[in-house]
């Protein structure tokens, strides 16, 4: 039977000494490559807009993420995840599909929680029976997951840790995650820095987003461990299409199988146009069948062999209503 690696760390006190290192680092803030340097400790707001108290905006049971994670009807396990979807993104990307809750806030004040009450959270969604817990958009969050995660454990959470990211990590905080995450979801965004400060706000994205993605490869590396056809450990990096090639998929996929091409993939076509796109020039459609067939001609070149594909026809299925704090994703 799988069990987590945090709980050993715990267990050893480990756990405790992460927490604390990462609580510091707060002090003069560079939890992320922002490295905004103020107390947020001392509750001084980053570039990311956030204090000490982690902002919450939705927490539920998602079915829309990979079947490994999700589970399926055929081995009784279709749990789906509990996503705990924080706030305050340390990204600005014109076209987020999670945009009402991930770039609201001058309205986020209100879902300020408490550490233990982020505790709670998880408890309660492995009371859901979740296959796994999801943390969506951590980066800015980090030392704040940890307390949390150590008060959760010695009140019985034992579920694998999902860390859902947009690969704008320091390596250095990164780290200090090694034994506590037992998966990784980062998504790389693009392979030139002239479009990351254009449509997401942020700067050398490239080298840092490849230099997260190495580090958590260091931690898991390539081969997926499973259990009963749930993920239980192991590395999968996202990519979504885009229009006009914005993603710059060729190079990014180039990336990923230099690396290591057994890492596993997964190629989401879901791409629809929102919040800013609506008014920018290259992004304001949806991707066209011959960029998604170009993309699998990449990864065929690639042998890129293993992970996940979405079809072409994606874009309506995983929209999400956060008017419906509870069930964002409900079919």
């Amino acid at each position: 039977m799988f069990e987590p690696s945090y709980i050993k760390l715990f267990r050893s006190g480990e756990l405790s000494v992460r927490a604390k290192k990462l609580e510091a680092m707060l002090a003069d803030c560079d939890i992320c490559p922002k490295d905004c340097r103020v107390n947020r400790v001392k509750n001084e707001i980053a570039a990311c807009y956030s204090g000490f108290k982690p902002v919450v905006s939705s927490y539920c049971v998602h079915f829309g993420e990979e079947p490994g994670l999700v589970g399926d009807k055929a081995n009784g396990n279709e749990n789906g995840v509990g996503n705990i979807f924080f706030g305050n993104c340390n990204l600005r990307c014109v076209y987020c599909q999670n945009y009402e809750i991930s770039q609201n806030h001058k309205t986020e004040i209100k879902n300020e929680v408490t550490i233990e009450r982020l505790a709670e959270m998880m408890l309660e969604l492995q009371n859901k029976n979740v296959n796994a817990i999801g943390f969506v958009s951590p980066t800015h969050f980090v030392p704040q997951i940890i307390l949390a995660l150590e008060i959760a454990t010695r009140n019985g959470l034992n579920i694998p840790l999902v860390y859902n990211t947009n690969s704008y990590d320091s390596s250095e905080v990164l780290k200090l995650l090694d034994g506590i995450i037992d998966i990784y979801l980062p998504d790389l965004k693009y392979s030139e820095d002239e479009y990351g400060y254009k449509y997401s706000k942020i700067k050398n994205y490239v080298h840092y987003s490849r230099e997260a993605i190495r580090e958590m490869h260091i931690q898991v590396g390539s081969e997926l461990f499973m259990e009963n056809n749930l993920i239980k450990r192991g590395l999968i990096i996202r990519h979504l299409i885009l229009p006009n090639d914005i993603a710059g998929s060729y190079d990014t996929l180039k990336f990923i199988s230099e690396l290591d091409n057994n890492i596993s993939l997964s190629v989401m076509s879901q791409y629809y146009p929102t919040h800013k796109a609506l008014t920018s020039d290259l992004l304001s459609r949806n991707i066209r069948e011959r960029e998604y067939f170009k993309v699998l001609d990449y990864l065929e070149e690639f042998r890129l062999d293993n992970g996940f594909l979405q079809e072409f026809e994606s874009e309506n299925y995983y929209r999400p209503d956060f008017e419906d704090r509870v069930e964002p994703f409900k079919r």
